[in-house]
Formats: C-alpha cells, structure tokens, sequence
C-alpha cells in the first residue's frame, strides 16, 4: 500500500498539535548532501536542532575554605559517560576594591550518584587555589570553565559564586549547630501527621543546637504540609529550600544526589554532625546512651558513621489495642519489626562535613578519616512508604507474645515486639507542645 494512502487512511488516529504559533523566521533549508570528490560519491551533512542536555546546570557555588570551593550541578549523563568533559576554575577579584588579575585553580570532578544519573548526572567540581582568594574581603568572583576536550566550540563560562567586598568571614567556618539534618527530596502526596511526627521527635532527639534542612520537591504543595512547617520555620528550627524546578531535568530519583550534595556544601560548616536520613526513618541510641555521648566517643575516631536500618511493619498493631488509633502516632502504634531474612537492611549515615567532598543517599564515599558501620550505638527504624500513606496504619492485628523475644507470625512473615520508640511518644508529643504550642490539622 502507498504510504500516502495509508496516511490519508489513518488520519483520523492522527491528533496535530496546537503548541507551536507560527515561526516568525524560517531557517534555511540545509544542504543534506553535495557533490563529493574523489572515492567519495556524496558528502552527507549532520545538523544539529534544538538543545538535547546542557553541558551544566548550576545548582550552587559554595566557599569551602579560604583557597577552595565546590561547584554543585547537573551535567549530560552522556558527555561524562562518553566524551571528554573539562573543568577549570578562575577567581576574579572585584573590580571596583582591586585591581589584582584574575587567578587560575586547578579543578578536581567527582560524580556522586553511583552511576544512577538519567538523562543528567550529578556533579561536583572542587576548585582549588595555591594561595587564598579573597580572604582581604575585596570580593570577587569564581568562574567554572565547563567544556569538553578537544570541541571546536569555546567552554562555558559559569559565574558560580559571587562575594560581596566585606561579606568573606573566618567566622564562616565555624559550627553553629551541634547537628544538622540535610533532607532528601520531598515529593508525593505526604501525610501531614507523619510529617509531624517525624519533625517532633527529631527535634526532640537531637536538642535545641540542631536544624532540619528540608527540600520540596512537590511534597509540601498541601495546605496540611504547610501547617506543620510552618510553626518551625518560624521558631528557627527548619528550613524549606523550594526545590521544585529539579523536575525540568530528567535525573535519579527527584534528584536526590543532586539535593544531598547541594545541602552537604551550602550548609558544610553549620555543625559538627550532618545527618542524611529519610523522612519515614527514626534515628534511635538505645539507653542509657545518648546521641551527644555516642558522637562524643566516636567521634575521637571516626569522621563518618553508617547505622543500619531496623525495618518496622508499616500496617501490623497490637491486637489488644484497637480503640483510639487515630489519635496515636505511627511510631506509638506500630511496633513491630519484620525479620523475614530476605528484607535487604539499607543504611544511612552521619558525618563531619568539613571532612567530606561529597554525599550519597546511603554513605559518602568521598570522606577523609575513618568510617565506621555502626554495630548498634546508632540505628534508624524504617516505617517504609508510611510518609506518604494516609488511610490508617493499623490493617494487621497480632498479640503480643508473652516472651518478647519470640517471633510472630502474619502472612508467612516473620515479626518481632519491639516498643522502644513507642515507650517515647508521651514525652515527644509534650516537647512538641511547649516548643511551637498546638497542631491542628
């Protein structure tokens, strides 16, 4: 059959797209081909349209020290997969407090995202200098030259960070808060009450010198999301960056390498401790330790810790306790841990982020000094995908046993009592009252 056939045929299955107005300026038609010489019949032309991925989106530019900086972004998957991509780093002193040249680093890449990138991968660029760039306070610029080896067309120039005359301060580098959370992305339909939950008795655990760095990735788009934000943003606690714009660029999961990388270099010397843990995760020290007295003695040794996971049952409760289940939290009422041998046990981490040169979901693999798999002084209780779930929690009904340490049985699987974090839920909701006063959702 002709394809015009054809083509007349099927177009009623056809749909034509109205998007496009009409073009103010037609390009010339290009040569596909021409006359070629010698053993060549034809020279064919290949020409490019349109923009296939950007060579880098700058994500931020942050100081790291007196001499050296991190340059945090997405670039094409492909070029740093297949080509040749190159990176210089130029600090230009501001021209209206000096009159000093502009100063060439050397440029060292990292790519952070385990090879999880999509259509963009996650990169970091480490700028160094042989001397320190302006520590007098004149300001300046740093510029991230992004190019690749051996392209006929001139590297990017990228203004990555600006300082302002008299805003650089040796102040800068030193901790503000004993711990710091850096959030991944926050996508999805989130249940308000998780949320709050998850904020109260994180507040609670790691004490009044802490901060929360959270991501919106299009999960606190709901009035209820807002609600329980709010209150600790405005007490200081929290903050929000509005990280929606991610979603223009096809990478891992939201983005999170790029989300956990950006936080790690903006927020490097706020604290002694970077945590980087999910918001369906519990952090947990088993008594009478505390988190400040593990950190204290671990610390002496190593610059990053791993806990492993605790997997809890997201739907199992206590048979005996059916009444008043909406009122309590999820962390109160589900208590029970899944044993199955095949669940895989992920892991999360803290760190020094002075120490580390990038940020993974699961660890940094990029961290001077020692890291240590925790074997039980810190561990996290996973109450998988519950963050996003908003009907009950409690579906599954089981006894305790009288001897705690015996299995019980639902559905083939495996479970084991445990109320450590339930035992706190009384003292968290009475911190979450004094602190920022009564939640209504």
């Amino acid at each position: 059959m002709p394809i015009t056939q054809s083509c007349e045929n099927s177009s009623s299955n056809l749909s034509v797209s109205t998007n496009f107005g009409p073009a103010a300026a037609i390009d010339p038609i290009p040569a596909p081909e021409e006359q070629g010489t010698g053993i060549h019949s034809t020279v064919r032309h290949l020409h490019p349209f349109g923009i296939a991925s950007y060579t880098f989106v700058l994500t931020g530019g942050y100081r790291t020290q007196r001499r050296s900086f991190a340059v945090v972004g997405l670039a094409a998957k492909s070029l740093h997969v297949f080509g040749k991509p190159n990176f210089a780093c130029e600090w230009v002193p501001d021209s209206t407090t000096s009159d000093s040249p502009s100063i060439f680093g050397s440029a060292r890449k990292i790519l952070p995202d385990w090879g999880y990138g999509r259509v963009y991968t996650v990169v970091v660029v480490h700028c160094y200098f042989k001397s320190s760039v302006g520590e007098d306070g004149s300001g300046g610029r740093l510029i991230l030259h992004a190019g690749e080896k051996g392209s006929p067309s001139p590297p990017s120039k990228i203004t990555a960070l600006v300082e302002a005359p008299g805003s650089y301060s040796p102040s800068q580098f030193l901790p503000k808060y004993d711990y710091l959370y850096c959030g991944s992305s926050l996508f999805g339909d989130v249940n308000p009450q998780r949320l709050r939950e998850w904020i109260a008795y994180h507040a609670w655990l790691f004490g009044p010198r802490s901060h929360f760095v959270l991501h919106d990735a299009g999960g606190a788009r709901s009035k209820g999301v807002r609600l329980v934000l709010e209150p600790w943003v405005r007490s200081g606690r929290v903050t929000v960056q509005d990280f929606r714009e991610q979603a223009r660029f096809d990478g891992y999961y939201h983005n999170q390498f790029l989300v956990v990388n950006d936080c790690l270099f903006r927020y490097k010397h706020a604290a002694n401790w970077t945590f980087f843990f999910d918001v369906d995760e519990y952090v947990h020290v088993p008594g009478p330790s505390t988190l400040d007295s593990v950190l204290n003695e671990l610390g002496q040794k190593y610059s990053q810790i791993i806990f492993k996971q605790t997997p809890m049952g997201h739907n199992v409760c206590i048979d005996s306790n059916r009444t008043n289940l909406s009122r309590q939290w999820g962390f109160e009422k589900l208590v029970f841990i899944n044993v199955q041998k095949s669940v895989r046990l992920d892991r999360k981490y803290v760190l020094r982020a002075p120490l580390a040169d990038s940020a993974g979901v699961h660890l940094s693999e990029n961290v001077r000094g020692k890291s240590l798999y925790s074997r039980g002084q810190i561990s996290y209780f996973h109450f998988h995908n519950t963050i996003t779930e908003h009907q009950e929690n409690c579906r599954e009904f089981v006894k305790v046993p009288k001897n705690r340490t015996s299995k019980v049985w639902l559905n083939k699987v495996p479970y084991l009592y445990d109320d450590k974090l339930s035992t706190l839920a009384d003292e968290v909701k009475q911190f979450e009252l004094q602190t920022i006063g009564p939640v209504t959702l």
